[in-house]
C-alpha cells in the first residue's frame, strides 16, 4: 500500500476538527497525528510550533463562522439576526465560539477600531435606515449590541447544563431597547 501523502492542509483541518470537538487546548501534535492516522513526523515538518499551527486553526475557525453567520442571517432583518446567530453558533459550536471570540485582534486601540474590524458598513446603513437615525447613531447603537451579544453569547458557551436560547434573546432584546431608548434620550 503507498504511503499517505500528509499535507500541510489536513494537519490543519485535523487540528480544526480537534479544536472544534474539544478544545484548543487539546490541539497537540499527538492528538492530530492520531486524527490523520500518521506518525507525529509529518506534522512536525509542517509546525515550526504549535503557535503557528494554532494561528492557522484560528485563521481557519474566523473563516468558518464568517461563512456561518453569512448563511444564518435573514436578509430582511439583518441587525436582529446577526445577534441570535451569534448566540445559535455559541450553543452549536461552543469551542469554536470561544476561539473567535478569544483570538487576538492587532491593532485595536479603541472601540471604534474594534468596530471597524469586525462589523460589516451594510448593517449600520441597515439600522440607520431602519429606525429613521444618522449612521452615527447606528454605529453606537449596534456597536452596543456587538459588545453585549459578545458577553452574553460567551457566558452563554460556557455555562452547564446551559442557558435556554429563549432567555438569552429575551436579554438581547432588553439590551436592545434599553440601548434604543438610551440614544433616543441622547437625541433629544
Amino acid at each position: 500500500m503507498p504511503k499517505q501523502r500528509i499535507t500541510k492542509e489536513m494537519v490543519v483541518s485535523a487540528a480544526f476538527e480537534i479544536a472544534r470537538s474539544d478544545g484548543m487546548e487539546q490541539v497537540m501534535v499527538k492528538s492530530i497525528a492520531e486524527k490523520i492516522g500518521c506518525s507525529v513526523q509529518p506534522i512536525y515538518s509542517y509546525c515550526k510550533n504549535m503557535e503557528g499551527l494554532r494561528q492557522d486553526v484560528t485563521q481557519k475557525v474566523c473563516s468558518f463562522i464568517g461563512e456561518y453567520v453569512k448563511t444564518h442571517i435573514d436578509k430582511d432583518d439583518i441587525f436582529t439576526s446577526t445577534g441570535r446567530t451569534y448566540i445559535q453558533l455559541a450553543k452549536k459550536e461552543p469551542h469554536l465560539f470561544k476561539i473567535f471570540i478569544l483570538h487576538k485582534r492587532e491593532d485595536i486601540a479603541s472601540l471604534e477600531d474594534l468596530y471597524q474590524s469586525e462589523a460589516s458598513p451594510d448593517t449600520a446603513e441597515f439600522i440607520s435606515k431602519k429606525l429613521d437615525v444618522s449612521i452615527e447613531q447606528a454605529k453606537k447603537l449596534h456597536l452596543n449590541m456587538l459588545i453585549y451579544t459578545i458577553g452574553i453569547g460567551t457566558i452563554f458557551s460556557v455555562t452547564t447544563p446551559g442557558i435556554s436560547a429563549d432567555e438569552i434573546y429575551e436579554q438581547q432584546e432588553a439590551a436592545y431597547n434599553a440601548f434604543l431608548s438610551q440614544m433616543t434620550e441622547d437625541k433629544e
